[in-house]
Parts: C-alpha cells; structure tokens; sequence
C-alpha cells in the first residue's frame, strides 16, 4: 500500500488537503494557557481569603469599640451596668445610644453581639462583656485565624489573655471590666 504524504503548514505541521489553516489553537497551547490561569488563581486564593478574614475583623473591631463606648459612657452617668439580655437583643437602657447601630445584625462572623452582665466565661467572673454568641437564624462560625485577626485590632493579639480572649464555646469576648 502506497505511503500518502501531506504537505506541511507553515509551522511544520501535516495540514488538510495541503492547504495551511492558520485558524483556532492546539489542544496543547490551550492546555499550556488553562494551566496557567489555574496557577495565577491557585496563588491568588490564599491572598483573597486574607483580606475576606482582616477585612470582617476590621468591621467587628470597630463594632465591639463603638458598643464598648456606649456602655462604658451609661455605666459612668448611671453608676450601674444594663440589664441582661439575650444574643441580639439591646439592652433597652442603651436604645437611645446604640438604636441605629449593627446591634441586631447578624455580625460579619455569624451570630449576634451579645450584652453581659456579671457572667461566668471559663471560670472567670465578668462583671461587664460584650460577646458574639450563636442565635436563631445566625450561627456562629467559629474562626480561629478571623478571632486573632480581631485581637491583633483590639488587644494584644493573644486570645488567652488581654480583653479580648474566647469564652465558652470559643464564643468572642470582649471585657469591658471583669
């Protein structure tokens, strides 16, 4: 059986019916360019995560110090604390300070900030606290490099000691006077 020969395109490669197609790409160069990208992305990944994780820590920072204000302010007008209240709820002594704030939103970490008075955390009685604890319809994703983040804003940056530390069930803890 006789051999066919074809007549080589311009880059070297058999063509069709001896005519050169400079149309449309290799399986290989698209492969060699999807590779690429899935590299550029894979790096890129870890970055954005990073900046997810400061960003809702800076968010979290800022409400805890702006909470932490009003309640220290009424505390030193009305020589008392505000009552007790569930995850969510405003103490309605602070309605007036704090009633268009993020109070009752779901925070940028799941879960609701949380008012305490005079609790148990771990053994440690604390007269005074702000936590984010897990509600109905707002569960609390516990993060530990989201909680260091927060400390490194807010405290020294360890979550065993300092103001803001981990209370039970790893829920944040923000002390205002223990």
């Amino acid at each position: 059986m006789p051999r066919r020969l074809h007549r080589l395109s311009d880059g070297g490669i058999p063509s069709r019916g001896g005519i050169a197609s400079g149309r449309g790409f290799s399986i290989v160069e698209i492969m060699v360019a999807l590779t690429i990208i899935s590299l550029l992305v894979a790096a890129a990944i870890p970055q954005v995560k990073k900046y997810q994780v400061n960003s809702r820590a800076a968010v979290v920072a800022s409400d805890l110090r702006t909470f932490a204000a009003a309640f220290e302010s009424y505390s030193q007008e009305k020589g008392a604390w505000p009552a007790e209240t569930d995850a969510g709820a405003l103490p309605p002594e602070m309605t007036e300070r704090l009633g268009a704030s993020s109070w009752g939103r779901v925070t940028p970490m799941g879960g609701r900030y949380n008012w305490e008075n005079n609790q148990m955390h771990g053994g440690v009685r604390y007269r005074a606290a702000l936590s984010i604890s897990e509600a109905e319809g707002a569960p609390l994703e516990v993060n530990e490099d989201l909680l260091r983040a927060i400390d490194r804003i807010i405290d020294d940056g360890n979550l065993s000691t300092g103001l803001f530390r981990t209370g039970v069930n790893n829920d944040p803890l923000y002390i205002l006077l223990q």
